[in-house]
């Protein structure tokens, strides 16, 4: 019999800390090899710590809500050289009481008759999570191990469930869906804890603000030829490569061309010095339900058009089922974000630091526009570069930003790199 350490795992240089953000197991609980133990919240991601070995939970040194860093010791795990297989037990048990159904896809849905003895098998993190956003756990598919509902399970099943039944008129404050409900008969007012993460934006923003000089220089762009060139060439496109033509893969090759045409963007200010980067490394905005992340395009200059969305594409579902790696969202040289999606019909984006510059996309329009001296409906969006005035100077800023609009009027440039 011996021992085994539970450290927290290995976090970038980015990220100075992390914050144990609940415990899946208590002391004395017996785990087998891979079961989650706990989860540690980082200022970007959620990180799951599973045990090392199958044992005893020994001892835990670290409760929810500590501060951690890399390599600190969280608790210790007792190895047992003979041990019942909680595997077997279990299963005598469900064999008696309750049964597990697996669906094609080998995720699990609980659907244990008796909900007292249902909702005991969850944990007091997931159990409380449950009760905040008024869910029924049987509803929700399983994906951990031995079909144990896992807080991604819950978010993904919040995403999903984006319509909301409203009865007798009466509305409630839904925090996640920023949906009001219940006011008429109550005046409450609800207090939650703010996340690592959006406690890291806001301290990003702030920090911004403080120490830039962010100026926002704007234009528009006439989208029409890359609707044609969409329309034209789509179906070929994902036939051939598997995956849709979308508007992202134009924008990151048009970003490419002016990031080497303007090295002051692909650039960041470190201390008295400035970095410029010989190559080019593209942060893409993501939104997920803990807030706005975002993962790294990189070497954007060594990919396709495919192979450019084969990755947001990736990156965008790791990113909405909460599996983007810190490596994934640690970096970027420039950035790229598109309110479009949302409707944001122009915006000035906020510097990702330490990066120099970052660019917004928005939704298209039909506008009437003066073309050859006639009026025509074009689709038009209005393109803004937010960029650090210490860095860049208002010449390069504006031209970059022309650059921009003129590789997207004239798509056939992106491939001829001219």
């Amino acid at each position: 019999m011996s021992s085994v350490d539970i450290l927290v795992p290995n976090l970038p240089e980015s990220v100075a800390d992390a914050t144990v953000a609940v415990w899946h197991k208590k002391v004395g609980d017996t785990v087998e090899q891979d079961d989650i133990l706990l989860e540690i919240e980082t200022d970007k991601i959620m990180l799951e710590v599973p045990a090392p070995n199958t044992g005893t939970l020994e001892s835990i040194l670290e409760q929810e809500g500590s501060i951690v860093i890399s390599g600190q010791l969280l608790a210790r795990l007792h190895i047992i050289d003979q041990i019942v297989s909680k595997k077997d037990i279990k299963q005598t048990i469900q064999n008696q009481k309750s049964s597990v159904t697996s669906t094609a896809s080998q995720e699990h849905i609980i659907t244990q008759d008796n909900e007292e003895e249902r909702h005991k098998i969850l944990t007091p993190s997931i159990r409380k999570l449950v009760a905040e956003h008024n869910l029924q756990p049987k509803n929700i598919k399983s994906s951990g191990t031995k079909g144990r509902l896992t807080r991604q399970d819950i978010e993904t099943h919040i995403r999903s469930t984006k319509k909301q039944h409203y009865t007798d008129q009466k509305n409630y404050i839904d925090i996640d869906h920023h949906q009001i409900k219940n006011i008429n008969n109550d005046r409450k007012e609800t207090r939650i804890l703010m996340s690592r993460l959006r406690k890291r934006i806001s301290e990003r923003l702030l920090a911004v603000t403080n120490t830039t000089a962010m100026l926002t220089t704007f234009n528009e762009v006439n989208m029409q030829p890359i609707t044609i060139l969409r329309k034209k060439y789509g179906e070929l496109f994902e036939e051939r490569y598997g995956i849709k033509l979308g508007l992202m893969s134009f924008y990151v090759k048009a970003v490419l061309e002016g990031l080497k045409n303007f090295p002051a963007i692909n650039a960041s200010i470190d201390g008295e010095e400035i970095v410029y980067y010989n190559y080019f490394d593209v942060s893409i905005a993501v939104s997920t339900i803990r807030g706005l992340v975002t993962p790294v395009l990189r070497n954007i200059d060594a990919l396709s058009i495919p192979d450019i969305e084969k990755n947001i594409k990736n990156l965008a579902e790791k990113g909405k089922n909460g599996k983007l790696t810190i490596e994934e969202l640690n970096g970027g040289n420039f950035t790229i974000t598109n309110g479009g999606i949302f409707g944001s019909l122009m915006s000035t984006p906020i510097i990702n630091p330490p990066q120099s510059a970052i660019l917004g996309m928005h939704a298209i329009k039909d506008r009437p526009m003066v073309l050859d001296g006639q009026i025509v409906i074009l689709p038009m969006m209005y393109l803004a570069l937010s960029y650090d005035h210490r860095l860049i100077d208002g010449k390069d800023s504006v031209s970059f930003l022309v650059y921009i609009k003129e590789l997207l009027e004239d798509p056939m440039r992106l491939f001829l790199e001219i």
